[in-house]
């Protein structure tokens, strides 16, 4: 959670599973998909026995298939979402676990070694084994995890031979037993998704074209759009404009460090390459937002969520509803794997997350004894013993595919870059195993500042905005995490010298210190990866990779409307309007006036673009030739980023932000075009970006009016198999958005919207919501892709809240689970 507390944890696709079997004995009447037809729905009445269960567990499915848990302890109820997660879930579950392990050679092959060499590389699999050993049995995570566990371990167990999911026999292997440190392992690949940032790796492949100083202006600490989610008390976002320093002469050292992190920090250069021309990153995003009573049309604090992921069939969200009498009632939504709701309300509080995008993680050059074979490094001019573990990656069927060493400083996980060590000291790695007591304890909050205040104490990794909204009319709002504190100077932006311990971080920043707002003068709290604080307000450096486009637009609507309803919220969801948009428009059109000639293709693109409203709806006609602009303009802009004139591939791509920033600069000498002899002005640069993107969008797509460039046929939603089996998936689906929107579709249309969220905290909350996909992961099942249509649609669905059991009307439910303690 680009976005929430979650990852995408999919796995690496069909081409990395390699050719699948054919599907013929799959059909055979007496198994196969006849089978799973036969299983897909849950019994209009059912029953089960669980190990450990202290009493009957009543599981009431309503007709949205939400399964509402009635159970006499918590920890009956966190075993009963287990099992009925399972069952619903159970490829999903084993997938992830298999991807977050490295172990998906174990049905991939040697397709996916590398993918399971990164995760072992990390140190993900030995972090969670550390967190393990040191959570007692008797702590509270522990004790949830292992009831979880046990819910999932007695559907596998119980599980009928016709009810393996299709997957599982594609693949011909079987689930394994659930263990509780899986769910450790699932927090940890969480962290990979949303905190696996480092802003080194763009700023030293730039500074090995233009120098360091360069490199740091257009990789910034600080954006230079600042509208925080900490409110500063102004009316309006803040510029944070500086001229940038020219291009200075390639840095080799630099460019030697680059090739050394490109090396180490593989998907690193994977995320570089992935992002758009323009710079806008193709990945996940997210938003939230809450209004107090006083700018509610109801007068009662509103909230709403809205956390972008990685799209996928099953979806990484399953919604559900826990209920202890007199303990427990909480609704929203879980990660398979997770024990415990992630996002949503209880009869007091309701919460949502996007992601914090701080840096907080570091990279050591270190001195070793020996290159190849290393068996110490130094560190205040003393040798040290290097932490060794060795890794081995098994195929289909038991076979050893390779075996690797890594190795561990007092920092973390080391590796070989070049002729060089690296290591690198990250927050995930260094987690307590505590975020599941954190969601335990939130769900019992009674008030927004006691959310935050349970969040704070448990939860460090990945960094999270956590919003809160409450009953009483309060909202709060708090990045929560661990957040590092380094030595002078302070940041964490360039890598640190491993040969002394004076490197190495002082502290954690204190809870007092994180940025967060509590009942603002505003009247509302917003976050949409944003920078979270004003650089202005705060001498803490949090360094990391921030979007405020989405930011702008947010506090733009809830400032202009003082009487919000829920129904206002969910249209906010899918706004179409652009902060982006708005900015560089203008900048186009005022160069075509001063350079365009009448009947010229200039003055024609001009016109074009000018007939736009700056809207991403799904039938405009126009946001296609800007999208095209600065694809254009960044092409141009940005030339002294390319190794040699004028040909090769850019180092890096600076954000839109930056480029924004350079626009107001007309008279900077980053607007001259190397690849000529005279020098270009900011207008001629400007003029030709859009005149070379109507000539390219009018070859691509035809004519302006022809109706090739309406954006419905261009920006669409992919959501994709696990296995990325295209009979499995929804692809294709025309979305209304576009880059730097509320709903910013990516390129490939696989990251979006994973869990839409509005709730109104009245004397009874009122919620609506909805995923992309369905509750179950059978592909047979009606219940697989019933929400796409209303996902699609950008409406959510009321859901319901029983307070007791039975109170589900006869209508309202779909069926019954008896869940009984096994004798």
């Amino acid at each position: 959670m680009a976005s929430v507390v979650l990852g995408a944890l999919v796995f690496a696709g069909s081409r990395a599973v390699g050719p699948l079997p054919a599907l013929g004995a799959f059909l055979e009447p007496a198994h196969g998909v006849w089978a799973l037809a036969r299983t897909s729905e849950m019994p209009r009445d059912a029953s089960a026995a669980i190990r450990g269960l202290s009493a009957p567990v009543r599981v009431e499915y309503d007709d949205r298939a939400v399964p509402h848990i009635f159970a006499a302890s918590e920890d009956d109820a966190y075993r009963a979402l287990g099992y009925v997660v399972a069952r619903d879930r159970m490829f999903q579950l084993y997938i992830q676990t298999l991807a977050a392990t490295g172990r998906l050679t174990e049905v991939a092959g040697a397709r996916a070694l590398e993918l399971d060499r990164e995760m072992r590389r990390l140190g993900l699999p030995r972090s969670a084994e550390r967190e393990q050993a040191a959570l007692p049995a008797t702590d509270g995570a522990a004790r949830v995890a292992a009831a979880y566990a046990e819910g999932v371990n007695a559907w596998i167990e119980s599980m009928p031979a016709s009810a393996l999911p299709l997957e599982f026999r594609l693949l011909g292997t079987r689930p394994e037993r659930w263990s509780a440190i899986n769910s450790l392992h699932l927090q940890n690949r969480m962290g990979y998704t949303l905190a696996y940032l480092s802003l080194e790796g763009d700023r030293m492949a730039a500074a090995a074209v233009v120098g360091e100083a360069a490199a740091d202006a257009l990789f910034p600490d600080d954006s230079p759009l600042q509208e925080p989610l900490q409110p500063t008390g102004g009316r309006e976002p803040r510029e944070n404009f500086h001229p940038l320093p020219p291009p200075g002469a390639p840095d080799s050292a630099s460019a030697l460090a680059s090739a050394m992190l490109d090396a180490l920090m593989p998907s690193q250069r994977l995320a570089r390459a992935a992002t758009d021309a323009d710079g806008e990153p193709r990945w996940q995003a997210s938003n939230n937002w809450a209004v107090a009573p006083r700018r509610s049309a109801s007068g009662h604090a509103l909230l709403a969520g809205d956390p972008h992921l990685e799209l996928t069939l099953p979806s990484i969200w399953y919604e559900a509803h826990l209920v202890v009498p007199g303990t427990l009632d909480v609704y929203g939504v879980t990660i398979p794997g997770a024990p415990g709701i992630v996002i949503g309300f209880n009869r007091d509080v309701a919460w949502t997350f996007t992601n914090t995008g701080a840096d907080v993680l570091d990279l050591y050059a270190e001195q070793v004894d020996d290159v190849a074979h290393p068996a110490r490094y130094r560190l205040d001019g003393a040798w040290r013993p290097l932490e060794r573990r060795s890794e081995r990656y098994l195929g289909k069927h038991g076979e050893t595919l390779a075996t690797d060493t890594t190795y561990y400083t007092h920092r973390g996980p080391m590796r070989r870059a070049g002729e060089r060590w690296l290591s690198m000291r990250w927050t995930v790695l260094e987690g307590t195993g505590r975020e599941v007591t954190a969601f335990r304890d939130g769900a019992h909050a009674r008030s927004a500042r006691e959310f935050e205040e349970a969040m704070g104490a448990s939860y460090a990794a990945p960094a999270q905005n956590m919003l809160a909204a409450d009953r009483g009319g309060h909202i709060a709002i708090r990045s929560t995490g661990r957040f590092p504190v380094r030595p002078a100077p302070g940041d964490g932006g360039h890598v640190r010298d491993g040969r002394t311990s004076a490197s190495d971080w002082t502290s954690s920043l204190a809870v007092s210190g994180y940025p967060q707002s509590f009942d603002p003068a505003q009247g509302f709290l917003a976050s949409a990866n944003q920078q979270p604080a004003d650089p202005r307000t705060t001498t803490t450096w949090m360094g990391g990779v921030y979007d405020p486009w989405r930011a702008l637009r947010i506090n733009t609507l809830l400032r202009a409307d003082s009487a919000l309803t829920p129904d206002a919220m969910r249209r906010m969801q899918r706004d179409p309007g652009s902060a982006r948009a708005d900015l560089f428009v203008p900048y186009f059109l005022n160069a075509a006036r001063r350079l365009a000639h009448p009947g010229d293709t200039l003055a024609e693109a001009a016109r074009l673009l000018a007939e736009w409203d700056r809207r991403y709806t799904l039938d405009n006609q126009r946001a296609v030739l800007f999208e095209a602009a600065m694809r254009e303009l960044a092409e141009r802009t940005w030339d002294e980023l390319r190794a040699s004139r004028g040909t090769g591939a850019r180092a890096a791509t600076p954000s839109t932000a930056v480029l924004a920033e350079l626009l107001a600069d007309s008279a900077s000498v980053w607007w001259d075009d190397r690849a000529t002899p005279r020098r270009e002005t900011r207008d001629e640069i400007v003029a030709a970006a859009l005149v070379a993107a109507l000539r390219a969008t009018r070859e691509r797509y035809g004519a302006p009016d022809a109706g090739g460039w309406r954006w419905n046929r261009i920006r669409k939603a992919n959501v994709s198999h696990l296995l990325r089996l295209s009979a499995l998936s929804a692809l294709g689906i025309p979305v209304q958005g576009g880059p730097g929107t509320l709903s910013p579709s990516s390129g490939s249309g696989n990251f979006g919207p994973s869990w839409r969220m509005v709730v109104e905290l009245g004397d009874e909350p009122r919620a609506w919501a909805t995923y992309p996909g369905g509750q179950s992961g059978n592909p047979v099942s009606a219940r697989y892709r019933d929400r796409l249509p209303v996902w699609t649609e950008g409406r959510l669905e009321p859901v319901r809240l029983p307070r007791a059991a039975g109170a589900l009307g006869a209508a309202q439910r779909s069926a019954l689970l008896r869940l009984e303690p096994a004798r």
